[in-house]
């Protein structure tokens, strides 16, 4: 996900610990050097038997010069000793020396564990914002621990600087507009991002939502969200950009009064399942929860409301606000990016339905963990829709067929038909398939 570029400290990293232990070995040698010097010199070779002094009780003359000897040879000694306090204190400065850079190549040669793997040393705002912080005493003992760890993405350690940009806001003001900016962080796995202490920009002139149900099919004014800088600047505009050149996630989701209004209703052919076939395949009123994955507006979440099954949407906002026009309608998005870990808990959901999001797109490894999370979440017996799997016919056989086998869904239906403005010219496919998670 991220290039070579994105870590630009480690080459300064590996040199910084490189000349440190060279450092290191120098000081080493030269304090041993000077350790055999001192202690083995020739210099310091005293022979105390010589400073004792002879007396002669009968020569008051030989003990006045017996003394005199005595006396000078103790001055030189005193200053030998002198001369050695001086030495010892140099040794004694080396050695702290030695320590001091022994510290410094234990911090440069473990930047990881001292930084929490972190490029540079955290400050300000996203400093607080990812702890560690500490719990009360009565608290610590609940979660086994006596620290609180936010939740955030490992790979946001990867891009610190731009981390640090979406981090950078007045507390308490306005936070920036910098949609683009946490999507593209979302999107190179800084997943989920740091919460933060600002206050979204508010519409200008908000109206109060259309009434339920007439918001399931309700163009939502202006006025309901907040535009960044898309190509089109209101839902006029988007209703309409099927007509405008350019390439979109949607072209015409967004006309509730087109295309979206039939959508799932009917089934038009061996790879469009209807809603009510579906649901058909299950006890009445057992299908009541799910997720729709990469949902668009929320067109399969409304058809399904319309039913009594409640659907959360995932969505991104490329090209669009997907996750607000979803909410006008009352219904419910969620920002995640198809690499999160699908937030509900193991064995939940009734369904999962998604349409043309997971393809050949998706790196095969990526795609296999999303399968099996899809599994995990369903409860025995969950279904999941796979809507219009794009790949190529090369790969169907070979790679996807093999992948949903081990997977082991079991296969309710099983459709693929060549993509019919290309697909006989590039040999593209579609797979439709509907899947169950076995009961045992």
């Amino acid at each position: 996900m991220g290039s070579m570029d994105d870590y630009p400290r480690k080459p300064i990293q590996q040199q910084s610990s490189t000349k440190s232990k060279l450092k290191i070995l120098l000081l080493l040698v030269f304090t041993s050097l000077f350790s055999i010097y001192l202690f083995s010199g020739s210099s310091f070779n005293v022979d105390w038997s010589a400073h004792t002094p002879r007396i002669h009780l009968w020569d008051s003359e030989a003990l006045l010069r017996e003394l005199n000897s005595t006396q000078s040879r103790l001055s030189m000694s005193q200053a030998q000793v002198t001369e050695l306090y001086r030495r010892l204190a140099t040794s004694n400065a080396l050695l702290e020396t030695l320590l001091a850079e022994l510290g410094r190549a234990n911090r440069n040669n473990a930047p990881q564990e001292d930084l929490d793997g972190w490029l540079k040393e955290l400050t300000g705002e996203l400093k607080l914002a990812v702890g560690p912080h500490k719990l009360p005493l009565g608290e610590s003992a609940n979660i086994r621990s006596d620290e609180l760890y936010p939740t955030l993405g490992t790979a946001c350690r990867r891009f610190q600087d731009e981390l640090i940009r979406y981090m950078s806001y007045e507390v308490g003001g306005e936070c920036p507009s910098d949609d683009n900016l946490a999507q593209r962080l979302l999107l190179k796995g800084c997943e989920p991002l740091p919460r933060r202490r600002c206050h979204p920009k508010s519409p200008v002139g908000y109206a109060e939502p259309t009434t339920f149900p007439a918001s399931l099919w309700t163009i939502p004014p202006d006025t309901s969200v907040v535009w960044d800088p898309y190509t089109c600047k209101n839902y006029a505009c988007l209703v309409h950009r099927r007509h405008v050149r350019g390439s979109f996630d949607c072209k015409d989701c967004f006309d509730l009064d087109g295309r979206e209004k039939g959508r799932w209703l009917r089934s038009y052919g061996e790879l469009d399942y209807a809603i009510d076939e579906i649901l058909g395949t299950k006890s009445p009123g057992t299908i009541r929860i799910g997720l729709d994955i990469g949902g668009g507006t929320g067109t399969f979440a409304a058809r399904m409301r319309e039913r009594n099954v409640t659907i959360v949407t995932s969505t991104m906002n490329f090209d669009g606000p997907f996750n607000n026009f979803i909410a006008s309608r009352g219904l419910v998005p969620v920002h995640i990016s198809i690499a999160h870990r699908l937030p509900f808990f193991d064995n939940t959901l009734d369904m999962v339905h998604s349409m043309h999001v997971l393809s050949n797109w998706i790196p095969d490894v990526v795609l296999e963990f999303a399968l099996y999370d899809i599994y995990r979440v369903l409860r025995p017996g969950g279904l999941f829709w796979l809507d219009h799997f794009f790949c190529l016919g090369t790969q169907l056989n070979t790679t996807y067929a093999p992948m949903f086998d081990r997977i082991a869904f079991n296969k309710l239906r099983w459709n693929a038909g060549r993509k019919l403005d290309r697909g006989i010219e590039k040999n593209e496919w579609y797979l439709s398939a509907l899947l169950e998670k076995p009961m045992t």
